[in-house]
This record gives C-alpha cells, structure tokens and sequence, in this order.
C-alpha cells in the first residue's frame, strides 16, 4: 500500500513539472477538413502543416507552434467544429495566453493562394504565426 501511495505522489509531481514545462503562451494552426477534400483543401493542410515543420520547427520543438488537423466528419471534429462555427474546410490561427484563445481565421487567404500561389500563402502563414507569438 506504501508503494502505491509512493507512486501515486510521484507521479503527481512528475506531472506537474511537465505541465510547468509547457508554455502559457503558444500559437495553434488549426485545419479543419471533411471526409471528402479537392486539391486546393489538400494543399492548404500540406502547406500549412509545412511552415509549421519546417519554418518554425524551433518553435514547434519549444510548444510554442502548434499544428492541428480536424476531421469534422468524426465525432470529435464535429464537436470542435460547432464551437467554432465551421462547417467546411477552414483555417484558424488562434493565439492562446494564459488559457484563453484569439481566433483568426485565415480560411481566405489560404484557399486564396495555397494552391497556385504557394510560396506567397507560406509566407502570409509565417508572419501571422510570428506576428501573434510577440
């Protein structure tokens, strides 16, 4: 019994310094997609999910970018979906501080440029991110 209750408290502090170690203040990129998706929705999460990888890998790696695709065609997704009204392919990028959340929706722009004009929607994607993690 003294091994279980060593372990539970153990745990509990082992926790709480993880939980310390992520950041109050990060970045979510948020895809939301159907079942069923054309070029341009495939694009825009490839896209997407690249800058993220790749151009802000360091911050990626510190938790404080994050990338996130929803399937609004699962009963999760649908359950994210109706807090943030989507009801087709979009793209947030929300800033989240000390737990409350600034939405922006980037849906425009991305199905705008992400699919004939990459680098241009990148770019756009990019400085947003950088821009809501001052």
């Amino acid at each position: 019994m003294k091994r279980i209750a060593l372990f539970c408290i153990v745990s509990l502090f082992a926790l709480m310094g993880m939980a310390k170690s992520l950041p109050s203040s990060y970045v979510e990129v948020l895809y939301f997609h159907g079942k069923q998706r054309c070029v341009t929705c495939r694009a825009i999460e490839k896209c997407s999910k690249e800058v993220v990888d790749v151009d802000l890998a360091s911050y990626k790696k510190s938790g404080k970018v994050r990338f996130r695709a929803v399937d609004i065609s699962t009963p999760q997704g649908e359950k994210l979906a109706k807090k943030y009204r989507v009801s087709w392919s979009s793209l947030y990028i929300n800033k989240w501080q000390n737990g409350k959340e600034s939405r922006n929706d980037f849906t425009q722009p991305a199905f705008k440029n992400a699919r004939n004009n990459t680098a241009v929607f990148k770019s756009d994607l990019k400085n947003k991110v950088t821009q809501l993690l001052k």
